[in-house]
């Protein structure tokens, strides 16, 4: 349906890259139409293990270009589309952010990244596994990085864009806003990452 829109967010849903669908984040997802005027996409990406890196970047890639080829049906500028998620779904729009800045098409305006999966090198921290994080520990999350790249986490090397901490430069990247609990599993390596944006 055509309508107008002052933008476009492009969301990526979580569940460690293992498990989760669109449609565990139709509240959230409705929120923000109802709040910010914006359209939302959310699409399925195939996860791990039957499908490893890097098949759900690629699937986040295709789906940046089916935005960017209908914009005009949103009556939106291709300047107001942000890329987000949460979780794994965080972590796959840093990534998305990350290789179409090395594509140098069409860019996103900004990175909306809810408690962002950024850094295998956190699953391969086994003193973390006594900690209780809620919902995901380090316990889950060494498993969903295991079974994304194929190999244990915290390798010396991983292909690019598999793991968007891993990047040596974040130079002429998005804007992003990350946001993360104190408690989060995954709170040491976003204050890293934002450190590194800034």
């Amino acid at each position: 349906l055509d309508v107008e829109a002052a933008g476009v967010l492009l969301w990526r849903h979580g569940g460690g890259l293992i498990i989760g669908s669109p449609g565990q984040d139709a509240a959230r997802c409705a929120e923000f139409v109802r709040e910010l005027g914006i359209v939302v996409v959310s699409a399925y990406y195939r996860l791990a293990p039957q499908h490893p890196f890097p098949a759900a970047l690629d699937d986040c890639h295709a789906a940046w270009g089916w935005v960017q080829a209908n914009l005009s049906r949103f009556g939106v500028d291709p300047a107001r589309v942000v890329i987000g998620g949460e979780s794994a779904g965080g972590g796959l729009a840093a990534s998305l952010a990350q290789r179409l800045h090395d594509e140098g098409g069409s860019q996103p305006a900004g990175q909306l990244l809810l408690y962002p999966m950024l850094d295998d090198r956190t699953a391969a921290r086994q003193e973390l596994d006594a900690a209780s994080h809620p919902i995901w520990n380090n316990i889950s999350n060494r498993t969903g990085w295991s079974a994304y790249l194929g190999h244990p986490p915290g390798a010396d090397a991983v292909p690019a864009y598999a793991v968007p901490a891993r990047r040596a430069d974040l130079r002429g990247l998005p804007p992003a806003w990350i946001g993360v609990g104190l408690l989060d599993l995954f709170l040491e390596e976003c204050r890293m990452y934002a450190a590194r944006l800034r």
